[in-house]
C-alpha cells in the first residue's frame, strides 16, 4: 500500500508542467472518412504549432493511423475504456483532449442494444486524476432526458467542457433549470476551428480550375457551390430541384451564365439512394448546360480549392451536421446561403454575418439569385467572413483557447476546486 508521502508525490509528478509531457487527444482520426476525424488531424496539427517543444499523441479508433497515433479503441469490447486509460497513465500527459460524439464511444452488444455511452462515462472516472477537456460535438439546444442526464455527468467528471457555441451554453443552463438541475460551471465556447492559411485570391481560380478539371468549355464563369459529402440529410435537391429556373432567371437580369458545381462523394452507404438521385439530379442539369457533378473525397486541400472556385456556397441542410462544411465555406471567404433556424449553422451565420438565411423554397430562390446578380453583396459578405475567421475562429485563435482550458484543467487537479466560469447570462 502507498503511503500518503507517495501518492502525494506521485499527484505532484502528474500536474508536473515539465514540456515533455504530452497533450493527449482522444477521437477517431484519419484515414477513417469521419467529420471528427479530420476535425482532430486540423485540431492537432495547431495545437502541435502552439507547443513545438511537446508531443501532440492521439489515442483512436482501430482504423487510426500516423506518428503517436495509438488505434486502441476497440468498440467491440464492453471494457473498451481500459486500455484506454492504462494508456493515457503510461503516457503521464500535460492534458487530455477528448473529441466526443456519441456514435464514437457506443458500445452495442450482440443484440444491438446500445450502452448509453455509460464505457465514456467510466472512462472519466479512470482518468479522473488527470486533466480532462472534453469537447462534445452535438450539443442540441432542447435536449433530449437521456442526453441532459449525459452532459450532467460529463460535466461532472471532466474538469472543463467545450462547447462550440454560445447558444449551447446559455440553452443548457434553461434545459437544466426545467429539470430543477443546478448548471454546470465549467463550461468554455471555443467555435469551431478554421484554416486561415487556405485563401486563394482572385487571379488564383483560372489556374484552380485548370488543376481541378473545371476548366471545361461548355462552363460559365460563375459557380454556386454543393460541396461536401452527400447524404440524405444536407438535401442537395432542394436547390437541384429550382435550378433550372433560378439559372434562367440570373440570365435575364445580368446576362451571365451561372452553373451549379454539385461536389462531393458518398460517405455512408446508408445514403446510397439519395446519393444516387441527387446526382442523377445534377447529370440531367448537365445535359442541359447548366451544372456539372464533380466526385472527390470531401477532405484535405481539394476541399479547399472547390470551395476557393465558387462565387458562393449553398447549404441547404435539415439538420445540423454541416459545421465541417462551414469552417471550409469560412476558410475560403466564401458568402453562404444556408437553412434556418438550424442551431450552430444560424448562430454562426449571425456571428460571422457573412452569410444569408433562408426557411422555404421561395426565400432559397430569392437569396441565390440576389448573390449571383450583386457582386457588391457578395463582396460585403466575403469581407465580414474574413474579419470573422481573422478576429475570432482561425485554427492560431481556436488553439490558443485550448490552451487556457488545459491551463484551467490543471488548475483545477491542483486545487481540488472545481473550474467556476461565468453563466452566458
Amino acid at each position: 500500500m502507498c503511503s500518503d508521502k507517495g501518492k502525494t508525490e506521485k499527484k505532484r509528478n502528474r500536474q508536473s508542467p515539465m514540456s515533455n509531457k504530452p497533450i493527449v487527444m482522444l477521437s477517431s482520426y484519419p484515414p477513417r472518412l469521419c467529420g471528427i476525424a479530420t476535425f482532430c488531424e486540423e485540431a492537432r496539427e495547431f495545437i502541435q504549432k502552439r507547443h513545438p517543444d511537446r508531443k501532440v499523441c492521439v489515442i483512436s479508433h482501430m482504423d487510426g493511423k500516423g506518428p503517436n497515433v495509438f488505434p486502441i479503441i476497440d468498440m467491440s469490447r464492453n471494457d473498451w475504456w481500459k486500455p484506454v486509460a492504462d494508456k493515457i497513465e503510461r503516457l503521464q500527459p500535460y492534458a487530455v483532449h477528448i473529441e466526443h460524439e456519441y456514435g464514437l464511444y457506443e458500445y452495442k452488444d450482440p443484440r444491438g442494444q446500445g450502452d448509453g455511452n455509460e464505457g465514456f462515462l467510466a472512462l472519466l472516472e479512470a482518468t479522473e486524476d488527470w486533466p480532462v477537456v472534453v469537447e462534445p460535438h452535438t450539443v442540441h439546444g432542447r435536449l433530449t432526458d437521456f442526453e441532459a442526464d449525459f452532459l450532467y455527468k460529463l460535466c461532472e467528471r471532466a474538469d472543463v467542457v467545450l462547447f462550440k457555441c454560445h447558444y449551447q451554453k446559455w440553452r443548457l443552463d434553461w434545459n437544466f433549470f426545467g429539470r430543477g438541475w443546478e448548471t454546470p460551471r465549467n463550461i468554455m465556447v471555443v467555435p469551431h476551428g478554421a484554416r486561415s492559411d487556405k485563401r486563394y485570391p482572385p487571379e488564383e481560380i483560372p489556374r484552380l480550375r485548370k488543376e481541378l478539371g473545371l476548366d471545361l468549355p461548355y462552363l460559365g464563369e460563375h459557380f454556386v457551390g454543393l460541396v461536401g459529402w452527400i447524404q440524405s440529410n444536407k438535401r442537395w435537391d432542394i436547390l437541384t430541384s429550382m435550378w433550372e429556373g433560378i439559372a434562367k432567371d440570373i440570365k435575364e437580369r445580368t446576362g451571365q451564365s451561372w452553373d451549379l458545381l454539385a461536389a462531393g462523394a458518398m460517405r455512408d452507404p446508408a445514403h446510397k439512394a439519395e446519393y444516387e438521385l441527387y446526382r442523377g439530379q445534377v447529370e440531367l442539369l448537365e445535359k442541359k448546360g447548366l451544372a456539372h457533378y464533380y466526385e472527390f473525397v470531401p477532405r484535405g486541400d481539394t476541399y479547399y480549392k472547390v470551395m476557393a472556385v465558387c462565387d458562393f456556397i449553398v447549404l441547404p441542410s435539415t439538420d445540423e451536421t454541416q459545421s465541417g462544411t462551414l469552417a471550409r465555406v469560412i476558410a475560403a471567404d466564401k458568402p453562404f446561403i444556408t437553412t434556418a433556424p438550424m442551431e450552430g449553422l444560424t448562430a454562426q451565420t449571425l456571428g460571422s454575418e457573412g452569410g444569408l438565411l433562408f426557411t422555404t423554397k421561395e426565400m432559397l430562390r430569392q437569396k441565390v439569385i440576389r448573390l449571383a446578380c450583386k457582386p457588391e453583396v457578395r463582396k460585403k459578405l466575403a469581407e465580414n467572413i474574413k474579419r470573422y475567421l481573422d478576429t475570432e475562429v482561425s485554427w492560431e485563435i481556436v488553439a490558443g483557447q485550448y490552451d487556457e482550458a488545459y491551463r484551467l484543467a490543471r488548475k483545477a487537479q491542483q486545487s481540488r476546486k472545481k473550474v467556476e466560469l461565468p453563466l452566458e447570462f
